[in-house]
């Protein structure tokens, strides 16, 4: 039988990390709240290292407007070599019937 996964929310997120930052035992926070102790120290890494962009739902980590720009330039520069490689297998196929432009 197929166990259904369990879909929890920003709000829950957040106060379960801050429960766990006040309690001493987690495995004990974790059996009240019905998650996994793996789960709650996920979650409160993810917390760490970007407080302002966790838990922002459906498994779609938040971007910043400098990690879009940056992906955006990399998919640019990835179309700019592939359009240079082409040019140079033509330019190749192009003028190895003249002699020109070798690649010498």
């Amino acid at each position: 039988m197929r166990k259904t996964r369990k879909n929890f929310d920003r709000n829950f997120k957040l106060k379960a990390v801050e429960l766990s930052y006040q309690r001493d035992n987690i495995k004990d926070l974790a059996n009240e709240l019905g998650v996994r102790v793996e789960l709650l120290y996920r979650w409160r890494a993810e917390f760490a290292s970007r407080p302002e962009a966790s838990f922002p739902g459906n498994g779609k980590a938040a971007r910043t407007a400098e990690e879009s720009e940056i992906d955006r330039l990399k998919r640019e520069l990835a179309d700019m070599r592939l359009e240079r490689d082409i040019l140079k297998k033509a330019i190749g196929i192009f003028s190895a019937s003249d002699g020109k432009f070798t690649n010498s």
